[in-house]
This record gives C-alpha cells, sequence and structure tokens, in this order.
C-alpha cells in the first residue's frame, strides 16, 4: 500500500513517530495488471495526520496563562495538535476554541481545525477551514501540503495535483521532498505516467532513501517494460525498508515472474501469502494467477 503523506504541524518536525497519528483513506490503486481496483489506503494521510509526538501532557487547569497571548495561543495549537494525535477530538476543539479567542484568523488553528473535522467525517467543514488556512496565508506550505492530501483522500485527484505542484515551488520548505512524492502519486491516479516519473525522480534527487518514491518508480520503469531498471528500485527499496509492504512483495513477485526467476517469485508468494494474506495484493496476485 503506498501512503500519502501529510506534512507534521511545525517546519522541524516531519516525521510520524506515533501509529495512533495514522489516519488512513481509501482510494482508488492501480492493480497488478495496470487496470485499478479499489482498497488503495493513503498513510495519512500515512493519510497522516498532523501531530506532536508523545503523550499529552497538561498543567493543571489547562496550559498556563502567560503574559504574551502569542505563546498562549501557540501552546493551545500544540496541545490540540497531542489531542489530535491520539484521538480525543473534543479536548482538541476545546483548545482550538480557547486559541480562537485569542487570534480568530489564525491560519495554525484553522489548519488544526481542518485535521479534526477530517478525521471526524465533516469534511464540509474541513475544506471551509483548509480554505480559511490558506486565504489567512497562502506560504503555509504545510497546510496547503495537507489540502492536497485531503482532496487525495475525497478522490478529487486534478485538484490536489494543483496544490502540490505549489508546495514543490517553495524551495525552503523542508518537507519539499514529499510534496514531489505526493505529486507523483496524485499523477499515478490521472494516468501521467511521464508526470510520476519525473515527481519521484526530483524526489529521490533530494532524498535518496525514500521508500514511497523508489517502491513506486520500480512499479512504473515495470509497466514501462524497463525491468532492469524497475529490479534496481526495487532492490535499493529493498535496502531501505528490509520487512516490506505487501506492495514491495508484489513488485517483487512482478519481477519475478518478468524475468522467469521461479525461486524469487516462490518466495515472493509465499512471503505475501504468510505475512499479509488479508491484504489487496495477495488477493490481486491470486485473481491474476486464477486467469
Amino acid at each position: 500500500m503506498t501512503p500519502l503523506v501529510v506534512a507534521n504541524q511545525s517546519e522541524t518536525r516531519r516525521k510520524i513517530s506515533s501509529a495512533k497519528a495514522r489516519f488512513a483513506h481509501s482510494v482508488v490503486e492501480r492493480g497488478v495488471t495496470g487496470r485499478r481496483v479499489a482498497g488503495r489506503m493513503l498513510w495519512a494521510l500515512a493519510g497522516i495526520i498532523c501531530v506532536l509526538p508523545g503523550c499529552v501532557t497538561e498543567y493543571s487547569g489547562g496550559t498556563q496563562r502567560t503574559s504574551d497571548p502569542n505563546a498562549t495561543l501557540d501552546k493551545r495549537v500544540a496541545l490540540a495538535r497531542q489531542y489530535i494525535g491520539v484521538g480525543d477530538w473534543d479536548n482538541a476543539k476545546r483548545n482550538l476554541e480557547l486559541a480562537q479567542e485569542i487570534d480568530a484568523d489564525n491560519a495554525e488553528v484553522a489548519e488544526a481545525f481542518a485535521l479534526v473535522y477530517q478525521s471526524t467525517g465533516e469534511f464540509e467543514m474541513a475544506e471551509l477551514q483548509f480554505k480559511a488556512a490558506l486565504k489567512t496565508d497562502p506560504k503555509l506550505a504545510r497546510a496547503r501540503n495537507n489540502y492536497g492530501a485531503f482532496l487525495y483522500s475525497r478522490g478529487r485527484y486534478a485538484e490536489a495535483e494543483r496544490e502540490f505542484q505549489r508546495v514543490t515551488e517553495d524551495t525552503l520548505y523542508s518537507g519539499r521532498p514529499m510534496a514531489f512524492v505526493n505529486l507523483g502519486l496524485c499523477r499515478i491516479q490521472l494516468e501521467d505516467q511521464p508526470g510520476a516519473e519525473s515527481a519521484f525522480t526530483r524526489a529521490l534527487a533530494m532524498d535518496r532513501a525514500n521508500p514511497v518514491a523508489l517502491l513506486e518508480m520500480g512499479f512504473l520503469r515495470l509497466e514501462a517494460g524497463a525491468t532492469g531498471e524497475a529490479n534496481r528500485y526495487h532492490g535499493t527499496y529493498k535496502t531501505v525498508s528490509p520487512q516490506q509492504s505487501p506492495r514491495g512483495l508484489l513488485l517483487g513477485l512482478l519481477i519475478a515472474e518478468a524475468t522467469g526467476d521461479q525461486d524469487a517469485l516462490g518466495s515472493y508468494e509465499l512471503a505475501l501469502r504468510n505475512l499479509y494474506p488479508d491484504s489487496s495484493e495477495y488477493n490481486a496476485w491470486r485473481e491474476r494467477q486464477s486467469r
């Protein structure tokens, strides 16, 4: 399964460390023969929700008040993001409402509200809040990346592509490599293989060990008939991710099938069946073998 990455809540904290921070969205996936099959999940995107790692800690009576309203607002937003990370939507909203009392037009507050509404299935409210955040601060790349992920999760791939394209143009944004990955994933859904390859290539130029870009480049090169290149991308992917995902094992299966390597084919098939028997990748492989 290929994740679409959502930006973290601060420019210096990009990696999500808690599985509780994941929010999966069902989207459409290409099947092993290039057809689209239901079941692809966003790594939220994983689908991943932007959160501050760690346990929720609050002073008695709430966040300490300070003489600096901006500092109080920042603490409220940070605390709300921690609550988002553990799925405590009521406390997240409570802190955001208090932050909003300090600054009703704050882009960070609007974006955090958008994440809450997205997580609770209130999609119209989520979109309104994303738009409010970007209207207030059009240069807030993290919010634009997250809005793009929201659009992707709703199947609005062309709109998502435009947002991710704008994110990649921000050369100072530290999440730029993953923005290129997200752009590539959108282009796959739009059946723009050359555009997807271009985006993944840019991502790998900035982050050679990006597992999503490596894996998707492997699939794209295999579909283009460049089996050797696909195998090289898969080999690098295995180095980066020794515990392969179902999609990684599926790529190994398809390469082994294309090259006639029966030993590798049997090994990958056994691993996929034993490790991920309920995965869409294993089901797709079984259907392929039954034809």
